[in-house]
């Protein structure tokens, strides 16, 4: 036989127990481990490559990665605890370095992390000693060691400072401690307890600062090891429980606690698990203190599973982000990998995000069976995990996957792989492969089948029932032969080539071969101290393989144990010959796989390679024998490719060409088809209607180019007129300036050279001045060093003399100056005394003074207040009579045109309605700010008045010294107050009547815009009870098809009863288990029926409310809008009105004294005239009666001729009352009267 190798090719499954089982390696390349090995999975191209884990390895704890992505550091205890060092640049990712406890003995290292430059790693150690070591793994040497806790609080965690690598942060339950590495020691730098906490994860993120996740859900920040704050991550979903599943389970389960069990820094912020299914994103605020929660992601339900939601309670056990920071890819506790990029995340603000998987869905429990058909490249597979799964060979996908609500213990698929026979605990199932379902059409009465098997050709196919073996007919479903003879129970079956022969084998010791057309043994052997696992037969069936609990393979021929290999110190518990008869596997219960020379030789002669963490379950090659695959109780399925030692596949001895048909029921494709046709008549609707509003669009562009193209037509011959007056101008302007350009040159040059001749002779005299002056200073510093000779002689002796003077001066001015205190501090005394009576009369002055101005403060304001509505009604007579007659005509035919523009304008408002929704939430914002600032200004009102009460004193003091002023006013004047008014009220109301226009169309705007939201919602609830009610009815049929299968169950269970009626004991023990295995179902079905009605009945009416609820919603919006819009339109109106009777205020105040003195005793009629007109209980039609009517144009005309008469009737009465005189520095303005 020509040597085979084994190669891993691609491997289905996450291995569970690893801490950060989760890296990226590069943008596309993550790490994970699977089986006993380490994966590199390309995301995109889909390929792996594989590290294999050590041999004799008893586990697999934890993983690292370097900052530079270079290094991966693995943790596995085999004779003693190691880390081992691999160099992921290498093209076989090559072992560096194995690290050790040293004489310290170690169980496991539980958490590891490199250093920011990777030169050191840190490693923690598992219980009973909780030991940190401190490497320098390039040298292999332990640079510190020091035990970090006690075996009652275990340790989770263990870091590097990223900007520090002397620093080392621990944290695990009640423990979280800083180490800071000095002078070949670790010490501890803080001391605070957190006894209370379970911290289960930590991140560092800064050079102080670290943030730690608790089982309670609570995340905590340090800085320097001290709190600085600290949150919860509880949400409402996370303690919710799902009530479709509330209702199947009989014990309602507590629901779990948001523990963070993983946090990871990005340069945003960090990354945290928040219960279960759960990861939320934090990221920094503006002061960089603090972080918010901008997004939630959770893991989807899983719409493959009987229970759904299910998939919802996995926690999350790693999480890592791309370098790019792009992408976020996590691990569970179940297995499987989950994927999301943050890009999509954040464009779906206010939906709920959730992840995808990564590849596919992996096999959360132990693999029970395997099985491969002829006809198609697939694999079946089924678990402990109640889950049913076909994964492709050729593409390494997952291309079904099903769940069910019992175990199953064994598979086989049929070699056309358009069926799969399924062993469960209750029966076993014979089912379709549909093009998107696993779907049952036969039922057989075989519990707890843990092995069956299709033979070759497929028209039959082997159960095991315990110790028996039924063979039953594909076709005709009838139960062929019982093969009886084993006194164990069957653990495997293996049909012969051409399905002639069966071989099987027990826990007994027993293997059989049997001839399946007669039911008769053909041979036997039975080895009573071996309890077989698995027999399989060379391809010419004449020889057996089997392996067993002795730690030997046998190969067995004519019933005698030709060979017995031995194993050494482990247990074979699979076996596997390839179809040529050339390649014989055997797989370990320590995970391993073997590959045996055949013909077999007694000494050690195979090959053994790393695939899984966990016994081999099942293995089997295919049928071109180019692949071997294997899984185990890990839950991993391994694809192994069998080369040459060369690196060539295996020859195959024919050519296998796949089939590519697919089963699909006729419901189904009815289905289907009618999906596609009503997708079709949608599709043609939505290209008409793009068509007509593409004709819309293009007439209106037609239409808006039209009148571009002459506009600018008439723009551009404009502009070439400008610019030809513009380029004369500028040849005029060239020609006067080189005119004056060369004057100024001439000018220039005779200046310059009449300078030059000047400065010339002015710098000669000025060389011979400096000669003579620097002779004479020469002469002055030698007369003046003589001179400071002379004076220091002098200054010592007039200094000495000094000295003694101003000393006895000094002592008498200090007897001075004691003097001059004393009296300063009497003096003082007698101050504080006059100051207080002073202050104490001024006092009393000011309050008297006070009190006088206040009264004819009082009496000054009524008296300005009453002038004040007697100017203003005489302006706004005076103005309005003046010119209404005019411009009334004038405003009428603007307003026609107005309203003529504003109808087009109507026109081009209604594309504009979509911009407007978004416009409508502006607003709304804008009118709390304008709230805010409406209050901030009616504070600061309030501090205005007390302000105005301040200058108010001031006022009065300096009214005093105000001479009085004149005490008449011209007529002129009253009769241009009295018009202004009338014109302001003219305004006023003309703006009124125009804000009632817009209001009415803007009205009928928001009518138009509140049906279309009503309809959009009323489209969207009855979408909304679509779904829910097709999802009632798939429901219902599954309760039927349930209830089917219970009477099925019943009446086998029944006729197998019927057949202990000549044994009354054992029918009655056989009936009572009838009654207790199905009458207590069916009041479980029963009330499990009301439960489901009951659930219905409040739902709908729920719905009910909740549809009421929405209509009374809507109505609310709609008055609420109404109001919203009322009031700023009143608003408007209100400040143009405020604003100008402040600028009238203004005006009045300046002309307030001028007429104080004008109204007299005969005036007082006309002021409360006046005041009447002005009062608020006036009625404004008494003063402008209806002015924008035409049919009373005529009437006010004539009513304004006759006031403006009697006016000047009042006028010349009071002129010659009261003769006026104006003074000669005021010029008042003209009269002019349009009558």
């Amino acid at each position: 036989m020509s040597a085979v190798v084994a190669q891993c090719h691609y491997s289905f499954g996450l291995r569970r127990g690893v801490a950060n089982n989760l890296f990226y390696f590069d943008e596309q390349t993550v790490i994970f481990p699977s089986g006993n090995n380490c994966v590199r999975y390309h995301i995109d191209q889909k390929w792996q490559r594989f590290i294999p884990g050590l041999e004799r390895s008893q586990g697999m704890y934890a993983l690292a990665i370097s900052s530079n992505r270079r290094y991966l550091a693995v943790s596995e205890r085999g004779e003693r605890a190691t880390i081992t060092v691999y160099d992921l640049q290498h093209e076989q990712s090559r072992k560096r370095k194995v690290l050790n406890g040293g004489d310290i003995h170690v169980q496991e290292f539980v958490s590891m992390a490199f250093s920011t430059d990777s030169k050191y790693i840190i490693g923690q150690s598992g219980a009973p000693d909780y030991t940190l070591f401190y490497w320098m793994w390039e040298k292999q040497k332990v640079m510190a060691m020091v035990k970090t806790t006690v075996a009652a609080n275990p340790v989770n965690q263990v870091s590097l400072n990223p900007y520090d690598n002397t620093q080392v942060c621990v944290s695990g339950n009640g423990v979280f401690k800083l180490f800071r590495y000095a002078e070949g020691v670790l010490k501890q730098s803080t001391f605070h307890k957190q006894e209370t906490h379970n911290f289960l994860s930590h991140a560092w993120m800064s050079e102080e600062r670290v943030i730690a996740g608790t089982e309670a859900g609570r995340l905590m920040v340090f800085e320097s090891g001290d709190l600085r704050w600290d949150m919860s991550v509880t949400t409402k979903t996370t303690m919710s429980q799902d009530p479709d599943s509330a209702e199947g389970n009989d014990e309602v389960t507590p629901p779990q606690l948001p523990r963070v069990t993983v946090i990871t820094a990005y340069s945003k912020g960090f990354a945290c698990s928040a219960g279960p299914g759960t990861v939320c994103l934090f990221e920094r605020t503006d002061d960089k203190d603090n972080y918010r929660k901008t997004r939630e992601i959770r893991i989807p339900p899983d719409q493959c599973s009987h229970e759904p939601s299910h998939a919802e309670q996995q926690q999350i056990v790693s999480l890592v982000i791309s370098p790019s920071e792009e992408t976020v890819v996590t691990s569970t506790d179940r297995g499987q990998l989950y994927s999301i990029t943050l890009s999509s995340a954040e464009m779906s603000k206010g939906e709920q995000v959730q992840f995808e998987f990564l590849s596919h869905s992996f096999h959360s429990g132990s693999i029970t069976g395997l099985s491969i058909c002829i006809r198609k490249p697939i694999i079946a597979t089924c678990s402990l995990d109640q889950s049913v799964r076909i994964w492709n060979v050729e593409t390494n996908t997952l291309e079904l996957y099903k769940e069910f609500q019992e175990e199953a213990f064994s598979i086989a698929l049929h070699p056309f792989g358009l069926f799969v026979m399924v062993g469960f605990s209750d029966k076993l199932r014979l089912m379709n492969l549909l093009i998107d379902d696993v779907r049952t059409f036969k039922e057989f009465t075989v519990r707890g089948c843990r092995e069956c098997a299709f033979s070759h050709g497929g028209h039959l196919f082997a159960a095991v029932n315990g110790n028996v073996i039924h063979i039953y007919s594909t076709t005709t479903f009838e139960n062929v032969l019982n093969l009886k003879g084993h006194n164990g129970k069957v653990r495997s079956i293996a049909w012969s080539g051409d399905d002639s022969r069966l071989v099987s084998c027990g826990m007994e010791g027993a293997v059989y071969e049997w001839n399946t057309l007669t039911s008769k043994r053909e041979s036997e052997s039975v080895l009573k101290s071996c309890s077989y696992t698995c027999v399989t037969i060379s391809p010419d069936a004449k020889t057996i393989f089997a392996v067993g609990t002795d730690c030997t393979l046998k190969e067995i021929q004519a019933c005698q144990i030709l060979r017995e290999v031995p194993a050494e110190d482990v247990a074979y518990t699979t076996i596997a010959m390839s179809r040529s008869g050339r390649t014989l596997f055997t797989g370990t219960s320590i995970g391993t796989i073997r590959a045996i020379k055949y013909p077999l030789s007694i000494q050690k002669d195979w090959i053994e390679y790393q695939a899984h963490s966990s016994p081999v379950t099942k293995m089997v090659f295919t049928f071109d024998d180019q692949y071997l695959l294997t899984v185990s109780e890990d839950g991993c399925l391994l694809i192994w490719k069998i080369i040459d030692k060369e690196g060539r596949g295996l020859k195959r001895d024919k050519e296998i060409t796949y089939a590519e048909e697919i089963l699909i029921t006729k419901s189904d494709l009815e289905e289907k088809n009618q999906v596609m046709l009503e997708l079709k008549t949608r599709v043609e609707e939505l290209k008409m209607e793009n068509e007509y509003q593409l004709r819309l669009k293009d007439m209106n562009y037609n239409e808006k180019t039209k009148e571009l193209s002459t506009k600018f037509v008439q723009q551009m011959e404009s502009l070439k007129t400008n610019i030809q007056i513009l380029k004369t101008e500028r040849d005029n302007m060239e020609v006067a300036n080189q005119e004056t350009m060369f004057e100024v040159m001439e000018k220039h040059s005779k200046e310059l050279q009449d300078m030059e001749s000047a400065n010339s002779q002015k710098l000669m005299l000025e060389y011979e001045k400096y000669q003579e002056l620097q002779f004479k200073s020469q002469q002055m510093q030698q007369d003046y060093e003589k001179q400071l000779q002379q004076m220091d002689e002098s200054k010592t002796a007039a200094l000495e003399e000094l000295t003694l003077y101003y000393e006895g001066k000094m002592r008498e001015k200090l007897l001075v100056l004691e003097q001059c205190q004393e009296e300063s501090r009497i003096q003082a005394r007698e101050f504080e005394e006059s100051r207080k009576q002073m202050e104490e009369d001024g006092d009393r002055e000011i309050q008297d003074i006070r009190i006088r101005y206040e009264r004819w403060l009082r009496d000054e304001r009524e008296t300005n207040m009453r002038m004040k509505r007697d100017t203003g009604i005489m302006k706004k007579k005076f103005s309005s009579l003046q010119k209404d007659i005019d411009n009334s005509n004038v405003e009428m035919e603007r307003m026609k045109l107005e309203q003529q523009k504003l109808q087009a304008i109507v026109k081009s408002l209604e594309k504009d309605i979509l911009a407007l929704k978004k416009a409508i939430q502006e607003r709304d914002e804008t009118i709390q700010d304008k709230e805010k600032r409406i209050y901030d200004l009616k504070k600061k009102n309030q501090e205005l008045e007390k302000f105005k009460f301040v200058l108010d004193y001031k006022i009065k003091e300096l009214k005093k010294q105000i001479e009085p002023r004149e005490n008449d006013i011209k007529e002129m004047k009253d009769f241009s107050g009295y018009g202004c008014l009338l014109t302001v009220f003219f305004l006023n109301y003309v703006k009124r009547l125009l804000a009632s226009g817009d209001l009415q169309m803007e009205e009928e705007l928001d009518t138009f815009h509140k049906k279309n939201t009503q309809q959009e919602l009323d489209i969207a609830a009855l979408k909304l009870k679509l779904t829910t009610t097709d999802k009632e009815m798939h429901k219902g049929l599954q309760k039927v098809r349930d209830v089917e299968a219970l009477v099925r169950r019943f009446k086998t269970d029944l006729h197998n009863c019927v057949g202990f009626i000549q044994e009354p004991k054992r029918l009655k023990d056989s009936i009572r288990d009838l009654y207790d295995r199905y009458a207590q179902q069916s009041d479980m079905v029963r009330q499990r029926w009301l439960l489901c009605r009951e659930y219905a009945r409040q739902r709908e009416h729920l719905e009910r409310n909740v549809a009421s609820l929405k209509r009374k919603l809507a109505q609310d919006n709609v008055v609420h809008h109404a109001d919203n819009v009322k009031i700023m339109q009143e608003n408007v109106t209100l400040i143009s009105e405020v604003n100008d009777l402040r600028r009238q205020l203004h005006l009045v105040r300046s002309q307030v004294h001028d007429y104080k003195s004008l109204m007299g005793t005969k005036g007082l009629k006309q002021t409360n005239t006046l005041k009447a007109l002005l009062s608020p209980r006036a009625n404004p039609s008494n003063m402008v009666v209806r002015l924008n009517e035409e049919d009373e144009g005529d009437r006010i005309i004539h009513l304004q001729r006759l006031e403006i008469q009697r006016l000047r009737e009042e006028i010349q009465v009071l002129m010659k009352i009261h003769p006026y005189s104006p003074p000669s520095t005021a010029k008042l303005p003209s009269l002019q009267t349009n009558t």
